[in-house]
């Protein structure tokens, strides 16, 4: 049985680990980088170890430095978190080789996960609907042509080595096809040295949903229901819900077969998750497996009744699963906002530095896993998510509105942050109304209704959002590198 468990992560995902651990008598071992000495991680771990400097390669990243504190402190077990090693399959390898309990998926399942034409081709043996594409690599631009006329335009070209915005083109008839090809095929190369090209259906006015899953060692698998991620920004999520308001129960049970089956196809132990992009006609589509505990896992704990964490240790320590599909029961409604130290007038650009003091939302059925505290730091060496903010409620709109409560409660000095447009997002007519899609803020212009409600006063307004409000018509439309702006910079305009 696991008795001491190494957390090789950071934040708030650490401290949920711990939170669970110290709850069942497990000790912890926290590590940290510089940038990390004063983290609360470090202070509620049962041990803490120095791993290297702030840059993730040299500590989070370090896999031989974290091995060493593994086995020095005699950890017989890690939790990797999200990020960071959490989906690296030769850090699971690293961990089975030493005999160290990987909470999580097999090497080799993870592996198989992360090898996105692999998954899928495991995933049409075990008819799971993907998107509509080319079976595999296409050879050459005829064959790329042949596909899209065969599935119809819109197409998307996109490169299986490509990354962030690298290697994808959105094409809508044959004569962009041929012109996207050479620029996917020179992107990929420039990008990773080498090219292979698939072809996918664009699906327009999408939804993203996703499907908890969980299988232990035994074979036994199950679905812990869905949640809705489509409200996104740069294909990152930022506003999560649960149930869907487009999913009934018999989609639900539908999908969830679905999902048992995909973690059979790729041999899956542990919790993870397998997303789904929704059409407009009410198709699903599987795009991939996370093989990790996602950011979200929250709200599907709220409405499940179950610890997520506690289940991985369950699992990883052999336990069979103590529930079949049909004892699980939804139980009303949960909503999730990221709190980003994001300015979201600058394209959403970080924001770091000290927070001299924070006030934390609490209450009933409110739940905030953070690693916020008064004097603490949001550093530019990590991820921008500072919090999870979490409500629940017996009906959606129970739990809307306290959330929009939690929010106005929650406070945080120094940094810039997403609470203003979550504000108005939760307030709009299409949130509420559930017409969601992954193009939500584009689709239903929702800064510029941010920007009216700064300047009419519908949301809590810091120095520098009245300073957003004020010039954004004259300043930021055409703004050419958002990104290299500081928030000194255009503060200063307005004074």
């Amino acid at each position: 049985m696991i008795e001491k468990v190494l957390i090789a992560n950071r934040g708030e995902i650490a401290l949920r680990v711990i939170r669970t651990c110290t709850a069942l008598g497990i000790k912890t071992v926290a590590v940290y980088s510089d940038e990390d000495y004063n983290s609360l991680h470090v202070k509620k771990a049962t041990e803490a170890y120095h791993i290297g400097e702030a840059a993730p390669a040299k500590s989070y990243l370090n896999q031989e430095k974290i091995l060493e504190v593994m086995l020095s402190s005699g950890a017989d077990a890690v939790h990797p978190g999200y990020g960071f090693l959490s989906e690296n399959d030769d850090f699971a390898r690293l961990c089975e080789k030493n005999k160290i309990n990987f909470i999580g998926p097999s090497a080799d399942s993870m592996n198989l996960c992360g090898d996105k034409m692999r998954c899928k081709d495991a995933m049409l043996k075990a008819q799971v609907p993907t998107v509509p594409g080319s079976p595999g690599l296409v050879k050459d631009v005829e064959e790329a042509l042949k596909i899209a006329n065969e599935i119809k335009y819109p197409v998307l070209l996109k490169s299986v080595y490509g990354g962030g915005g690298r290697g994808i083109r959105l094409v809508t008839n044959d004569k962009e096809l041929k012109e996207g090809f050479e620029t996917v095929t020179s992107e990929s190369i420039s990008a990773v040295g080498k090219s292979a090209i698939i072809v996918e259906k664009f699906l327009e006015k999408t939804r993203h949903i996703e499907y908890q899953m969980c299988r232990d060692k035994h074979g036994n698998a199950v679905h812990i229901f869905e949640r809705e991620c489509s409200i996104q920004r740069r294909n990152q999520k930022l506003i999560e819900q649960t149930p869907s308001p487009v999913v009934d129960q018999e989609t639900r049970d539908r999908v969830g077969e679905l999902v048992v089956k995909a973690a059979e196809a790729v041999d899956y132990t542990n919790l993870g998750t397998a997303e789904f992009l929704r059409s407009d006609d009410g198709e699903f589509y599987f795009i991939e497996i996370n093989a990790r505990l996602q950011v979200e896992h929250p709200i599907s704990e709220m409405v499940s009744g179950l610890d997520f964490v506690k289940l991985q240790l369950d699992i990883a320590n052999g336990e069979t699963l103590p529930f079949k599909q049909s004892d699980l029961k939804m139980n009303g409604y949960a909503i999730e906002c990221r709190i980003n130290a994001e300015d979201t007038f600058l394209d959403f650009a970080p924001s770091t530095g000290p927070v001299p003091d924070v006030t934390i939302p609490s209450g009933p059925n409110v739940r905030c896993d953070t690693y916020l505290y008064p004097g603490c730091t949001v550093s530019p060496f990590y991820d921008s998510l500072m919090a999870k903010l979490c409500t629940w409620g017996p009906t959606f709109d129970e739990s809307r509105t306290k959330m929009l409560t939690a929010l106005n409660d929650f406070y945080i000095q120094g940094v810039e942050t997403s609470i203003p447009l979550y504000k108005t997002i939760l307030n709009s007519e299409e949130y509420k109304s559930g017409n969601l899609s992954t193009d939500f803020l584009k689709r239903y212009d929702m800064i510029e209704k941010l920007t009216e409600d700064l300047k009419t006063e519908k949301v809590e307004k810091s120095e520098a959002a009245v300073a957003a409000a004020i010039i954004h018509s004259e300043f930021f439309k055409n703004r050419t590198q958002t990104n290299e702006t500081s928030n000194s910079n255009w503060k200063n305009k307005l004074d």
